[in-house]
């Protein structure tokens, strides 16, 4: 009988189908293979947050109601997964279910299964968006609150009167932008909404694949922010995170905020590193992110900024070459306060 040493193996030992998430920055699929890598210590976790792997798994069997297991595992120096604890959590899922996960499970074993180190529960607004998507992608029904969110988002409601519509229906708008003409709905509402189903739903746009046009629009907001001499830099960070989907206009907004100090504030800058990382390959896009971090004067959120993003696989090789460089004296001073305090703290 083969030993099981992965998560891998004993989804696929159990005949079910599943998919596998990061959680940490945003909602991301990772391919089986990748995963398998990964929980052999052969590849890097591609999207750790703050050291740690935030690892969601869907799997379901031919009645497709989905189980879902929400994880948190530690990360060494190099990113890499650390064994012992993918075991010891192996060792709680075979305590609690046997080998196999395609059968109902009790609450009792529901109960000793939850009772482990490494399950978590994600934000409620994360935790929406993924039902969403994970429904909209094995075809099941949407949430009881779809039909009422459509219904506000056409204006059918009137403007203000947002505080029936529930969170669950606007995930699900967006996780079918391509269906029921929710992307034309959400883009020609974008200029009525009040700030809390406005930030709710850039929120929920945070973890999807942004349409062209859709993306345009926001990307208009955006600019009108920048040039209208009285920016609200928190809508600007919102609208930052909810262009992560649409790499050419995330690229464009963020070439215009990092040109200049004033849109470079610290708000902003952490929503370009928590969700829209991926812009920052670019070694020139880098270098004036981290100067315009630096110019900030918040060395611990230097560090903190640093240490996370050259975590990432993708950046490594792009941000470690910049602890040599000095492209300016305030990054220079905070590269070399960010040197002397990790050898403070080895």
């Amino acid at each position: 009988m083969e030993t099981i040493t992965t998560l891998s193996q004993l989804l696929t030992n159990s005949g079910c189908e599943f998919r596998i998430f990061d959680l940490g920055r945003r909602i991301s699929p990772i391919e089986h293979k990748e995963f398998f890598d990964v929980e052999k210590g052969l590849l890097p976790y591609p999207y750790p947050l703050q050291r740690k792997a935030h690892v969601a798994i869907a799997y379901w069997n031919e009645q497709q109601q989905p189980w879902i297991w929400f994880l948190k595992f530690e990360l060494d120096e190099r990113g890499l997964l650390k064994q012992a604890e993918i075991g010891q959590f192996l060792k709680y899922v075979m305590e609690a279910m046997g080998s196999r996960l395609s059968q109902e499970i009790s609450e009792e074993q529901q109960q000793k299964l939850a009772n482990n180190p490494y399950t978590y529960k994600p934000s409620e607004d994360k935790m929406a968006v993924f039902h969403s998507q994970i429904r909209a992608a094995l075809n099941l029904p949407t949430s009881q609150y779809y039909e009422h969110a459509q219904h506000y988002f056409q204006g059918g409601l009137g403007w203000d009167n947002w505080q029936t519509v529930g969170l669950q229906g606007i995930t699900d708008m967006c996780a079918r932008l391509s269906q029921d003409n929710n992307q034309v709905t959400l883009r020609k509402s974008l200029n009525h909404l009040p700030n809390e189903p406005l930030y709710a739903l850039l929120g929920a746009l945070e973890h999807t694949q942004t349409p062209e046009k859709l993306a345009a629009r926001l990307l208009d907001m955006a600019n009108q922010q920048l040039q209208s001499g009285d920016a609200d830099l928190f809508l600007v960070s919102a609208l930052v995170r909810a262009l992560s989907g649409a790499p050419n206009a995330l690229r464009s907004l963020v070439d215009d905020i990092l040109a200049s100090p004033t849109f470079s504030h610290q708000e902003v800058l952490i929503g370009i590193a928590g969700r829209a990382w991926q812009v920052l390959d670019d070694t020139g896009v880098a270098t004036r992110f981290l100067v315009r971090l630096a110019e900030t004067g918040n060395q611990t959120l230097f560090n903190q900024l640093f240490a996370d993003l050259v975590m990432i696989p993708k950046l490594r090789m792009v941000l470690l070459p910049l602890l040599h460089s000095s492209p300016s004296p305030e990054l220079a001073q905070a590269l070399t306060a960010l040197q002397r305090s990790a050898k403070g703290s080895a």
